[in-house]
């Protein structure tokens, strides 16, 4: 992450391919963060098994309005490219608290094939690296969806701290993981 900034007052958790609101460490996420005064939204994405690009950006559209400093962004999966496309198309000037991308990649997927017309626009990551404060992305060492290299290179893309928490596969409730203190500690105030 780079420098501390406001307190954050709103994040928005966006899911991934095949994912719900009430899955993973979503609604552990939510509710750690409502305990602490944070207002919390885990977005509920169309279709998350037939995803459609642009009705998945216009639903983070919607769920996050005019972004600034107190808002924060959690995106798991393919709603981590969700997240960035929606950042990449706003209107300059904008400002964001923070990003957290966990699992995150920009390109097509082997594990994934049905996901390569959603992948197949890239995204500008420099467009938004240079208008969000805190960064910071999440993955596995033994992701079996998305390779190491495919994150790493969006942390580097991003100029993002990189986390790497062993044994979490791909974060998900399958996987054993149903909480995830590395993105509670980074939505914390420093």
């Amino acid at each position: 992450m780079t420098a501390p900034g406001p307190a954050v007052r709103t994040v928005v958790v966006v899911h991934g391919y095949d994912a719900a609101p009430d899955q993973h460490w979503f609604p552990w996420l939510r509710a750690a963060l409502a305990a602490d005064g944070v207002r919390a939204e885990v977005l509920e994405l169309p279709e998350p098994s037939a995803p459609e690009p642009a009705a998945w950006q216009a639903a983070v559209a919607r769920a996050v309005g005019e972004p600034d400093e107190h808002v924060h962004l959690v995106g798991h999966s393919l709603g981590c490219i969700t997240i960035l496309r929606h950042l990449a198309g706003l209107p300059q000037p904008w400002a964001l608290g923070g990003l957290v991308l966990v699992a995150g990649f920009t390109g097509p997927l082997e594990s994934e094939p049905s996901l390569d017309a959603f992948l197949a626009e890239d995204v500008d990551v420099a467009a938004v690296r240079a208008n969000v404060r805190r960064r910071l992305v999440l993955r596995s060492d033994d992701d079996p969806t998305v390779p190491p290299a495919a994150t790493d290179a969006l942390a580097a893309r991003l100029d993002a701290e990189l986390q790497v928490v062993p044994g979490a596969g791909h974060f998900r409730g399958r996987d054993g993981i149903t909480r995830l203190p590395a993105v509670l500690d980074a939505l914390a105030p420093r």
